[in-house]
């Protein structure tokens, strides 16, 4: 069974937060391979951590992916102050002679992949466009990881190595068993100091507020921030569409602050949220040659908001505009190829250090060193869908008994998806179509 084969039967999806199914990826031709060791979200330590005392593994599973999609390089790029992993890497990169390393800068968003193909290799990925369409395939630490373990014995993906940090006794970054509960992952950070508190999974830029602690770790779970409920980081999280609209067609100055530190428009492409805010007050971009599907070339990254001397969020209006053209059938259709990236882009970088000041974290910018959970978990809920595609569908049924590493949730025939395994040994007690649950 070659790389992509190996890698679709042990469900490995893009551990980094997308999801992707990694064997589609990897079903490709390609000159570079990037592993993407950025990790650019305030507080996120996991990639860092895994490349300062795993470097082997990572860089033996980028080189077999090297080989498989016929690339001529492999590059390892992390930011440059993550000294620990540059030196476990840089001791052993030597071994791989199509392998080099490449340190970034400490910015955000410095791990979204068009940024970094374009800091790597100077290239510019078209609008609407994918890595892959300038050469290149990128790879998350975690996904190599669990690319080397599967390489190793054939292991199925079972676990995920998860940052807790923010207002707990103890940051730490942990390997669990997926299925387990965010209640149980904080506990394994000491517990939250705090007693209203609220979760976010994920980092604090492109992060999600989670509805409970009982929500499920899964495959793209990478952080878990334990902030005060009162946080100005949550307020802004939860700020509705609603409110948003009212301020910015009362506070918008029309500057264009938010389009200047635009990543996308750095890099060339014609996202302009400046005057997408606009809408706001005008009900119009107020250009005849503006158009609101360029509000699909928005990644999300939020830094806008964090541009706005008034605080506004074009980010959070342009999802809602990709989510209503969506439902009225319409397609991203801007796809040209930039010519250039934005003639002042070394200098338009967002520094993380004012980044996490501003989102008032400076005081949970603390180590979380890595760790072993150091016990057992008597139940697990594993969802159907832990990646991009369709749900996976069980192959168990309530009552059986199965044991750690074995199929229970399988692609369904034709469709993107990835197969889901037990997590840890027991009987299923619940199969439905979003979840199957396992007890001890």
């Amino acid at each position: 069974m070659n790389l992509a084969g190996l890698a679709e039967k042990a469900g490995i999806v893009g551990a980094g937060g997308a999801g992707f199914p990694t064997h589609v990826k990897l079903n490709a031709k390609a000159d570079t391979v990037i592993v993407n060791g950025a990790e650019c979200e305030p507080l996120l330590r996991v990639d860092q951590q895994l490349l300062a005392v795993r470097p082997k593994e990572v860089l033996d599973a980028l080189a077999a992916v090297v080989e498989h999609v016929g690339a001529e390089r492999g590059i390892v790029a992390l930011k440059e102050h993550y000294h620990d992993a540059a030196e476990a890497v840089s001791a052993r990169i030597a071994n791989y002679p199509k392998l080099s390393l490449f340190k970034l800068g400490n910015f955000y968003p410095a791990g979204d992949e068009q940024v970094l193909v374009h800091d790597v290799t100077g290239r510019l990925v078209p609008e609407g466009g994918i890595p892959l369409n300038v050469g290149v395939v990128v790879c998350n630490v975690e996904t190599l990881l669990q690319l080397a373990e599967t390489l190793a014995d054939q292991r199925p993906v079972t676990e995920k190595y998860v940052t807790v940090t923010g207002a707990v006794a103890h940051p730490v970054t942990v390997r669990v068993p997926l299925g387990i509960t965010v209640c149980e992952c904080i506990e394994l950070a000491g517990g939250a100091t705090i007693e209203h508190f609220v979760v976010i999974n994920g980092g604090p830029m492109m992060g999600k507020l989670l509805p409970g602690v009982d929500e499920p770790v899964t495959k793209t779970t990478k952080g878990l921030i334990v902030l005060p409920a009162d946080h100005v980081l949550v307020r802004s999280l939860g700020k509705d569409m609603g409110n948003m609209l009212r301020e910015a067609r009362t506070a918008c100055m029309h500057c264009s602050l938010c389009t200047e530190v635009c990543p996308r428009r750095l890099i060339g492409h014609d996202m302009q949220p400046n005057k997408l805010i606009r809408i706001a007050s005008y009900a119009t971009p107020c250009a005849p040659d503006d158009t609101l599907t360029t509000a699909f070339l928005c990644s999300g990254c939020r830094l806008c908001e964090y541009a706005c001397i008034m605080d506004l969020q074009p980010w959070k209006l342009n999802a809602l505009l990709k989510e209503q053209l969506g439902k009225k059938g319409v397609k991203n259709p801007h796809h040209n190829q930039p010519e250039r990236a934005h003639p002042c882009y070394a200098y338009k970088k967002f520094p993380i250090g004012r980044l996490i000041n501003q989102l008032g974290l400076c005081a949970y910018d603390v180590p979380a060193p890595l760790g072993d959970a150091g016990r057992s978990f008597g139940r697990v809920e594993l969802l159907t869908r832990q990646h991009v595609g369709a749900p996976s569908e069980p192959v168990v049924e309530k009552g059986q008994a199965v044991h750690k590493g074995e199929l229970i949730a399988a692609i369904p025939e034709g469709k993107l998806g990835a197969n889901i395994f037990a997590s840890i040994g027991g009987t299923v007690t619940g199969v439905g179509p979003d979840r199957i649950v396992i007890e001890a």
